[in-house]
């Protein structure tokens, strides 16, 4: 899309168009995303475009929010899954024969509920006027509601993408201690679940384990009876905000930092079972390295495609760090193979967007499988605690979608008595989930190196 004069972006900003049209019409979205206040803000323009910005800076990004298609909530609270197709319901027969023995099919219902995420920040009025003298940052409160949206589209990303499952070096009945790099993955109101490193099994699994702060590498979470040891696998059953990739994307018996969780793995929607691999909610395939550093080959990569095509689905898309990125690169050139360059259209079955558009991310490829490289990708961590390489995911992205209730919206409110305190305050909000509805298609390289 051609770059539009203000006048345009202006005249546009008073067009209403269906909530779900993200890509045609108005460039800036729906009347629904529009600046909320208490008390007033004197700029009409100003209140109906805002909350488009934010969600505008959302959609055009590369990375791995922006790689998955966007859907509208619509009417459901879940979707139902064939499990089992039925093993005698389909034989030869003769002529005079008698008919197949009846075999009904099995099916599964997975429920999912729109998840809350926000963002504020507040401004004292004491610093609103100080920083309009000589010398200072002029608008602090458009300063810090800039920060704040910046920070708000870094977070949804980077809660698609936490990891599920890490080895813990410490902890007790109210605490578990992990590398302070990847704590950041579990937020404030998760359910955590942690395996015994001695029986492999779930400690405490009646009891519910919340996430009440994350500090450094401490996590500290409500009193349970066992308590949290070393070597000790914490992972999660449900998150407060959305479900990320690396919790569709896992399979029980897996060595997570050397330790197995011969019966655990991250929990999604409402499937409390256990995730035994070649079944419908696990994943179709995970190359663990036990906890020991690897170096990334084409065979492994190679391996992914192969069972995600023998679990019936396609690759669409290689989600990796940064350092994989790389390291993928000098494996090609080695073999004298090259990456290939196509636009990644986001899309399911036969609906796509246009290549070219402004969904269209043009990325290298391997073996024709777009190839995405994303800061935020999760790592894995060795036996001793140390933080290794991102992981590489192959996805089927026809089965991936990310599911709107509410875009996001700011709110504004100048209520010095309601905050009890001279301060004038900004929220962003939205609300939405990750859905997969085949984890079975997706697959996972770990226990990486980083070069």
């Amino acid at each position: 899309m051609s770059d539009i004069s203000l006048a345009e972006y202006l005249a546009q900003a008073y067009r209403g168009q269906n909530i779900f049209s993200m890509n045609h019409g108005s460039p800036l979205g729906s009347d629904f995303l529009q600046k909320q206040t208490y008390l007033t803000v004197s700029s009409t323009t100003f209140n109906q475009t805002y909350g488009r910005k934010v969600w505008d800076a959302l959609n055009n990004r590369t990375v791995f929010y922006n790689a998955i298609k966007k859907v509208p909530w619509g009417t459901t609270a879940g979707w139902v899954l064939r499990t089992d197709r039925g093993s005698g319901r389909m034989r030869p027969m003769t002529e005079t024969g008698t008919l197949p023995t009846i075999d009904v099919s099995n099916y599964v219902g997975i429920y999912s509920l729109p998840k809350i995420v926000a963002a504020d920040f507040g401004v004292p009025i004491k610093s609103v006027i100080v920083n309009t003298l000589e010398g200072g940052m002029g608008d602090i409160m458009g300063a810090e509601m800039q920060a704040t949206e910046r920070d708000f589209v870094k977070g949804v990303n980077q809660m698609l993408l936490a990891g599920g499952a890490y080895l813990c070096s410490s902890g007790g009945q109210t605490s578990a201690v992990v590398p302070s790099a990847v704590a950041g993955h579990f937020k404030v109101g998760d359910t955590l679940g942690f395996c015994d490193a001695g029986t492999g099994a779930e400690g405490d699994s009646t009891e519910t384990i919340t996430v009440s702060a994350v500090s450094s590498g401490t996590i500290t979470t409500s009193s349970h009876t066992t308590g949290v040891a070393d070597s000790d696998v914490i992972f999660t059953k449900s998150r407060a905000g959305f479900t990320s990739i690396d919790d569709i994307v896992s399979i029980d018996a897996t060595a997570i930092g050397g330790a197995t969780m011969t019966a655990c793995a991250p929990r999604v929607y409402n499937l409390t079972t256990t995730r035994t691999g070649s079944t419908y909610q696990a994943a179709a395939y995970i190359d663990s390295g036990s906890g020991v550093s690897r170096s990334l080959t084409l065979n492994m990569i190679d391996t992914c495609i192969q069972k995600v095509r023998e679990a019936g689905g396609e690759p669409k898309l290689i989600l990796l760090g940064h350092d994989q990125y790389f390291n993928l690169e000098r494996l090609l050139n080695a073999h004298q193979r090259y990456m290939g360059q196509e636009t990644y259209q986001v899309g399911v079955g036969d609906e796509r967007t246009l290549p070219g558009t402004r969904t269209g991310l043009v990325l290298a490829t391997y073996m024709g499988i777009p190839i995405l490289p994303d800061a935020d990708t999760p790592k894995s961590v060795d036996t001793a605690d140390t933080v290794l390489g991102s992981n590489v995911y192959v996805l089927d992205t026809d089965y991936l979608e990310f599911a709107v209730a509410l875009q996001p919206q700011y709110v504004e409110n100048k209520d010095y008595f309601s905050a009890n305190a001279l301060v004038s305050r900004g929220l962003f909000y939205m609300l939405g989930e990750l859905r997969c509805t085949r984890l079975d298609v997706q697959a996972k390289i770990v226990d990486l190196s980083a070069s």
